[in-house]
């Protein structure tokens, strides 16, 4: 199967370092609060893409540098853009920056956002499409489309923000572009936990370790399930757990922690 190493891949428009089988993406224009631009979307939808490839990488950290998460669309570098764009361009661009979405949700690594300050339009949409989320007590995430003439309806928004923090609190915030608040958050489900700043990285670095020194395949496993369970009853749901519960006992990692449970020792997970 082809293979890529992630720590041969040279972001232009990002930082990543890869260590202990956790690549580390930090959005990296610290003086605009980390905004993004036609550039760096398209870069982070082909890294996330690529990584389905890679075999040194078993989870994903996406942070910020500069005391923030992201700013969302550059201003400059995108929005002033689109407002003179026709219509097949800015069609290619809102699928573009939905794909970033799709490959970040089908991607076999579990995700991890670390956000700190300002998490905002696009910004708070690769928080919401990541699988764990932490954050600092200055976080403020907000999904402002409607405060730039927009619909909430952006980059899967809709579609996942209710399934995390609820129909009524996501409706409020799509609607009103208004700011949720790192304790919100936290007590919404959206965040799984807010500590302090100088923690932050600690923290995130700590649950990756955790899932990278797991089972890979069964973890991908359980991503693929939480993806594509959405959409399906639970007669078929409870199949689809059928057959990938089956696929995962005929890895070796199965049989490794069987074989330390009567050894009496911890099991030493390889990915495979």
């Amino acid at each position: 199967m082809y293979k890529l190493k992630a720590a041969d891949m040279k972001p232009q428009h990002f930082k990543m370092e890869v260590a202990d089988n956790i690549a580390t993406i930090t959005l990296n224009r610290p003086e605009r609060k980390n905004p993004l631009t036609f550039e760096s979307y398209a870069e982070l939808r082909d890294t996330f893409h690529k990584f389905q490839y890679v075999d040194d990488v078993r989870v994903v950290v996406i942070t910020g540098s500069g005391g923030n998460f992201c700013s969302g669309g550059d201003v400059h570098e995108i929005i002033g853009p689109l407002t003179k764009m026709s219509m097949d361009g800015l069609l290619a661009f809102t699928r573009m920056t939905g794909n970033l979405v799709k490959e970040m949700r089908t991607c076999p690594q579990p995700i991890i956002a670390a956000v700190d300050g300002v998490c905002a339009g696009a910004g708070a949409i690769i928080s919401m499409a990541s699988d764990l989320r932490y954050a600092t007590p200055e976080a403020k995430t907000a999904f402002l489309f409607v405060r730039v003439g927009l619909a909430g309806c952006d980059m899967g928004a809709c579609a996942i923000l209710p399934r995390i923090i609820g129909h009524g609190r996501a409706s409020e915030l799509l609607y009103t572009g208004s700011a949720m608040s790192a304790g919100d958050g936290l007590a919404w489900g959206y965040f799984n936990g807010v500590v302090p700043q100088e923690e932050l990285m600690a923290k995130a670095q700590k649950m990756a370790k955790s899932l990278a020194e797991g089972p890979a395949f069964a973890h991908a496993m359980t991503k693929k399930c939480l993806h594509q369970e959405w959409n399906q009853t639970i007669e078929q749901a409870l199949e689809t757990e059928a057959e990938a519960q089956a696929i995962c006992m005929q890895t070796q990692d199965f049989t490794r922690a069987y074989n330390a449970f009567v050894a009496k020792e911890k099991p030493k997970f390889e990915g495979n």
